[in-house]
């Protein structure tokens, strides 16, 4: 069943064939939407040209989301792509240096740079696309269970993506007389490289699968099929909220006692 046949879709955040915004692309793709994408920087232009090849040829934007005037550009580059049904935000950014040790060792620079980059930039993205943006749209942002607890290691991020939340609340407020929904996909960890910055993935990705009521951990597929269900007309009436997709790992108390 083609659950986002005649939907256009916007996805930013492609990195490389690991990415979960990769993920996403391919299920929507899979589920009949068109898509366009964003990349940020010369380091990432091929491969996402070739993702977008792969995934029915739509157009692929440069945007740097810290930039005005590349947010600016944004809109009238999709203009012939026409109106968007639904938009991804998976993007996200610290200093490795900042994904361990201390979060009081935090800098000035390193906290504007990340909240900036992993937070403010959804609005901005919002703002940039508003006459682009179909009524009854669906925007959703990726967010992780460090912005609501304690992930050693997570730091500033987790502060970034507590920011990036509750930006998803007020604009999912703000754009509700447009029909227009805004939520959070919180990912349990997966091996991107991204999520390789922070310390002790590995040992997060065997804590999960040993704790998670589902006993595994998730894949970008995974994420893609929430992905669907938000942008698909099943998701009507579904704004401004988070869902977890970690194989319950959220709902735990303390890990199981050993067998």
């Amino acid at each position: 069943m083609a659950l986002l046949k005649g939907k256009r879709a916007l996805i930013t955040g492609v990195a490389n064939r690991w990415s979960i915004a990769t993920g996403i692309a391919r299920q929507m793709h899979e589920h009949g939407a068109e898509l366009a994408f964003t990349y940020q920087g010369e380091r990432v232009k091929d491969e996402v040209a070739k993702l977008a090849a792969e995934l029915g040829g739509g157009p692929v934007i440069e945007c740097d989301v810290a930039s005005d005037e590349s947010l600016a550009r944004l809109a009238p580059a999709l203009a012939q792509f026409g109106k968007l049904d639904a938009v991804v935000h998976s993007i996200a950014f610290a200093n490795k240096e900042v994904l361990t040790g201390k979060v009081h060792a935090t800098s000035r620079a390193d906290f504007n740079l990340s909240l900036d980059v992993s937070a403010y930039s959804l609005i901005a993205l919002v703002q940039a696309l508003q006459a682009q943006l179909a009524d009854g749209a669906s925007i959703m942002a990726l967010t992780y269970l460090g912005a609501t607890a304690i992930v050693p290691n997570y730091n500033l991020m987790g502060i970034a993506k507590a920011a990036l939340e509750s930006a998803v609340r007020y604009l999912a407020f703000d754009l509700g007389d447009r029909g227009i929904r805004v939520n959070a996909i919180s990912a349990g960890p997966i091996k991107t490289a991204s999520a390789r910055q922070v310390a002790g993935l590995s040992k997060m990705l065997d804590v999960v699968a040993a704790t998670a009521p589902l006993h595994r951990n998730m894949t970008i597929d995974d994420v893609g099929k929430m992905a669907v269900f938000l942008a698909s007309d099943l998701s009507a009436a579904v704004t401004g909220d988070v869902h977890f997709v970690d194989g319950g790992f959220h709902a735990m108390g303390m890990y199981p006692p050993p067998q």
